[in-house]
Formats: structure tokens, C-alpha cells, sequence
């Protein structure tokens, strides 16, 4: 982790990232605002247990698994994608359209699309 100094009242610090920005203003606004407390914060920190540490196992454990459901998947992935295509095939094979049929479709495909990318771009 990258530590960045505080900056101090009226410095030039102009970190990227906004939050960042946001905590350094903050942190300098309230500089002069520190309570004494004769080493109270520091002993109580002290006394706190050691945060838990992940068993050493958890990592390679996570990998392999991952490994494996790549493996599966990687497997899997050409068979299923030539049962969705035959699917499909005899779905739209089967049914007589017409070109407003198809229209209609393409406008629901772009409808969703666009409500999609809509969402997906607001800005909240």
C-alpha cells in the first residue's frame, strides 16, 4: 500500500483520485483540531487483538479451483455453444417470419440495447 503524506494547511497536494482529494482536503481543514488524550488511542490500539490472518492453504486452494472451473469450462464451452447454434437453428427454421416480424424484433434488440447503455452510463 502507498502511503501519501497528509498535506499540511494551504499545500499544493492535488492527488488522482477523487475520494483521495476529498480526504486530504478534509484531513487539512481539520489539522489543528487534535484532542490530547496522554497516549489513551495509542494504548487501546495496543491492547487490541492481532487482526486474523487467511490460512496459509486458502490461496493455492482458490487457484486450483479456478484452474479446475476453467478447465470445465474451456471444456464444456464448445459443445454447448453447438447445441445453443442447433437449438436456434431449428427454433427459427420452424417458423415462418416475415420482414415486419423481423423489424419488430431488431427495434426490441435496439430498445433493449440502448435502455442498457442508458443505465449502465448514468451518472448518479
Amino acid at each position: 500500500m502507498i502511503e501519501r503524506p497528509i498535506p499540511a494547511a494551504g499545500s499544493s497536494y492535488a492527488p488522482a483520485d477523487w475520494v483521495d482529494a476529498l480526504l486530504a482536503r478534509d484531513a487539512a481543514e481539520h489539522a489543528g483540531d487534535y484532542i490530547a488524550d496522554e497516549g489513551f488511542s495509542a494504548g487501546v490500539m495496543r491492547m487490541l487483538p492481532p487482526a486474523d490472518a487467511m490460512p496459509a492453504w486458502r490461496r493455492p486452494a482458490v487457484i486450483a479451483l479456478w484452474l479446475v472451473a476453467g478447465a470445465l469450462l474451456a471444456f464444456n464451452l464448445p459443445a454447448t455453444a453447438l447445441e445453443v447454434a442447433r437449438g436456434a437453428f431449428k427454433l427459427f427454421a420452424g417458423q415462418p417470419f416475415s420482414l415486419s416480424t423481423l423489424a419488430l424484433a431488431l427495434a426490441a434488440l435496439g430498445v433493449a440495447t440502448w435502455t442498457g447503455a442508458a443505465v449502465a452510463l448514468r451518472r448518479d
